[in-house]
């Protein structure tokens, strides 16, 4: 799993009003189970945001639960209104399923995106408070701020529900946040091949990306915030048709 961070200053932005943020809500909040992740007729249960949540493996997951024909298509920094709503109708068109790994502020910001998000059969995954791509060198303290409260705001904006995985900013994971994340019930989620998207190298580049670095892994990134996202919505409409052609399947990570 290669790092990244650069070129995506404007989240810096976001980490002053980030600390005001508190670390978890008070009173009963209610968890419901993500789409696919539990049988149908299910009850919801009501619980504290401490407590009634199923601990995960803190290994960080590649593997789509689909074997080895599968292929997770994974959405960061979102949501953003102009290229959230492009990106699931490229997803629809296809049939396609993905994990979008949100920006609590974003959420937060633009719930009716969470929810559409949802509606649509999608996984939600935690990617902190204010993408610091530097989390791995903070406080604990800090890092259990920008996890457990993004994890609240994506709850929050999703009228109930949790995340699945919890993806660190730039791949800057540590013992600790994997161990506070997979308490929470979210795996922690890596990424086989970086498309650079967030680059803007170009739609044909893109493609050219996923075509030749497919071999490393099921777990694509992609991005669908942090700027003009036009080139990675036309790759997607390119890319999708492609992986049915080759005889992959969509799936989400293992957990």
């Amino acid at each position: 799993m290669a790092r990244h961070g650069g070129g995506r200053g404007w989240y810096g932005k976001m980490i002053g009003a980030a600390l005001g943020v508190t670390v978890l809500a008070a009173g009963a909040s209610v968890w419901t189970v993500q789409a696919g992740a539990a049988s149908s007729g299910s009850p919801a249960k009501a619980a504290r945001p401490s407590t009634a949540v199923e601990r995960v493996a803190v290994t960080i997951a590649h593997a789509s639960d689909k074997g080895a024909r599968g292929v997770n298509i994974t959405i960061d920094d979102g949501p953003d209104p102009v290229w959230t709503p492009q990106v699931l109708d490229v997803l629809r068109e296809h049939g396609v399923k993905a994990t979008f790994c949100l920006v609590g502020t974003q959420a937060q910001a633009h719930p009716e995106l969470v929810k559409k998000v949802v509606a649509a059969g999608h996984r939600l995954c935690d990617h902190s408070v204010a993408h610091d791509t530097t989390m791995d060198k903070q406080s604990r303290a800090y890092q259990s701020q920008q996890i457990l409260d993004a994890e609240r705001m994506i709850t929050e904006a999703s009228g109930g529900v949790r995340p699945m995985y919890y993806r660190a900013p730039g791949g800057a994971f540590t013992p600790y946040s994997r161990t506070l994340a997979a308490s929470r019930g979210m795996r922690p989620l890596g990424w086989n091949v970086d498309t650079k998207d967030f680059e803007q190298p170009g739609a044909d580049a893109i493609v050219a990306t996923v075509q030749r670095e497919l071999p490393n892994g099921p777990t694509l990134l992609f991005h669908d915030a942090g700027g003009d996202r036009s080139q990675t919505v036309e790759a997607l409409r390119r890319i999708l048709p492609w992986l049915k052609e080759q005889g992959r399947s969509f799936g989400f990570p293992v957990r």
